[in-house]
């Protein structure tokens, strides 16, 4: 493949910027993945990757001016924005690195023989191992946290598999900068810089995942584009993981008692949610299911008011701002579609936020309203006006999978009342994450937190937010019989590193 120039472009303007660096050519991705494969026995160390991590984290911190700098440069995100998305990628590389020294990830389980069961239980001795080099492919819009030092890389670092990154073409200098800063904290625990690589351009992404060295990856963009690498993951003459978050229409229900009660709170709160960091966050609410009527008009006029207060805002690129302009334009022509707000060009750069409606019996069957059912990247979304429970429950029941799913109550639902619990029952099986009376964006990084969802929300049933995304990088392997001497110390009867496990049926902490 030849090799083209890659520009950081400014999304203010359009205009090419500098010459960040050249697209990889398939030696040098190969050269990024074998020096990869090289360092990964400078992370056996659980206590040297731990505070690799932690150092990353420090460094990141240290470096917060001039990346908070480039990053608006290329994104046009905001400082504000920008500094609290780079804050969240130093707590997430810290938490893995406390999950690390904890161990708990290393799912520890030990039987001694038992010749009175049946059939017999030999001496078994089950722990995780990390899978090899992990491929991770940055997102748009998130140029930290999902990004060359995101999630995905905190934990494939965290589990001991080393990672080469593709940089999204929206971010490549700070990508290179992120990445020097990564190499920079690994140098002072003697791990080599090639733990993680760092690849440019679409071939070189291609090149990535059919890469034999590497063992899984991790994806955040687009169905098309996550599809496509997918396939080429299942296709390889050894398949591997690949852990895709592909898109979400994350629909919200409001009830009629609810939108009765508080139709402006709820008209409001949904404004902010879908035009928050220009409507550029993968769980906006773009499907609202909302009552027809008296109350689900003020609803309507509430929210109304409050998008039409909303300036108009920079997308991260032109491409994007050319396909919400396109896609907004699109749906508005259908029939019985309304746009009390009306979405699209704000500017010549700018795009400006709006929102549909339609009538539910529009979509409880398929048609060309179908194109309201797949999401629009920007900040739009579509109200759709439901007469009865049995109209809501047939759109329902023909969206896809989705990373949230959302139902506002009233105060007498909430409490167990009417159905709300039938509600909350049906939401369950569309999404990963399941809101009560709150809005999507926002996800917390938490040890309970789940990011992610039924296809295509996501490509497996994993989440990349959370201390549990660590066990996508790993794989379990159990000995059997194996002499004490020649067990690593995790699986060794005294327990020399002191790590929580399951021995002969109890739980040890």
């Amino acid at each position: 493949m030849a090799a083209a120039p890659v520009w950081s472009v400014d999304p203010r303007t359009g205009k090419q910027r500098e010459q960040v660096a050249v697209e990889a050519t398939a030696q040098e991705v190969d050269a990024a993945v074998r020096a990869a494969q090289g360092a990964r026995g400078a992370l056996a160390d659980r206590t040297v990757r731990a505070a690799f991590l932690r150092t990353a984290a420090d460094r990141l911190q240290d470096a917060k001016d001039r990346l908070v700098e480039a990053a608006d440069a290329e994104t046009a995100l905001g400082p504000v924005r920008l500094t609290g998305e780079l804050a969240r990628t130093c707590y997430q590389l810290r938490a893995f690195a406390d999950i690390v020294d904890e161990g708990a990830f290393l799912d520890i389980v030990i039987n001694h023989p038992d010749d009175t069961a049946t059939p017999p239980v030999p001496d078994l001795r089950r722990y995780k191992v990390p899978l090899g080099v992990v491929a991770v492919y940055s997102a748009s819009n998130f140029p930290f946290a999902f990004s060359v030092a995101g999630g995905d890389t905190a934990s494939a670092l965290g589990a001991g598999c080393p990672v080469v990154v593709k940089a999204h073409p929206d971010h490549p200098a700070l990508s290179e900068l992120v990445a020097q800063v990564l190499r920079d904290a690994a140098a002072e625990h003697g791990i080599p810089g090639g733990v993680l690589g760092l690849v440019h351009g679409f071939e070189a992404g291609v090149e990535l995942i059919k890469h034999p060295l590497v063992s899984a990856a991790g994806f955040t963009g687009s169905v098309r584009g996550g599809r496509a690498l997918f396939d080429a993951a299942a296709a390889r003459p050894v398949p591997i993981p690949f852990h895709g978050e592909l898109g979400s229409l994350n629909p919200v229900l409001v009830t009629e008692a609810a939108a009765a009660e508080r139709p402006d709170a709820i008209g409001a709160g949904l404004a902010g949610s879908m035009t928050m960091g220009v409507g550029q966050f993968c769980v906006k609410p773009g499907l609202v299911l909302a009552p027809a009527g008296d109350a689900g008009d003020q609803l309507v006029k509430s929210l109304t008011d409050a998008v039409s207060a909303v300036d108009a805002g920079v997308l991260l690129d032109h491409r994007m701002r050319d396909n919400f302009v396109a896609g907004v334009a699109e749906r508005a022509e259908l029939p019985e579609v309304t746009a009390p707000v009306t979405p699209g060009a704000g500017g010549e750069h700018t795009v400006s936020p709006g929102f549909l409606t339609v009538p539910a019996a529009r979509l409880a069957e398929e048609g060309a309203h179908d194109l309201l059912l797949e999401e629009c990247f920007g900040p739009v979304t579509v109200v759709v006006r439901y007469t009865d429970e049995t109209e809501a429950k047939a759109v329902l029941s023909r969206l896809p999978g989705n990373l949230t799913a959302t139902v506002h109550l009233s105060s007498e639902e909430a409490a167990g009342q009417g159905r709300g619990p039938e509600l909350l029952a049906e939401l369950t099986p569309l999404a990963g994450r399941v809101l009560v009376n709150g809005w999507p964006t926002g996800v917390a990084v938490a040890p309970a937190q789940h990011h992610g969802g039924p296809y295509p929300a996501t490509t497996s049933t994993s989440t990349s937010v959370g201390g549990t995304a660590i066990e996508r990088w790993l794989r379990p392997v159990a000995y059997q019989g194996a002499p004490e001497a020649l067990l690593p110390p995790e699986l060794r009867d005294d327990n020399p590193l002191g790590l929580p496990r399951r021995f002969n049926g109890r739980l040890e902490r």
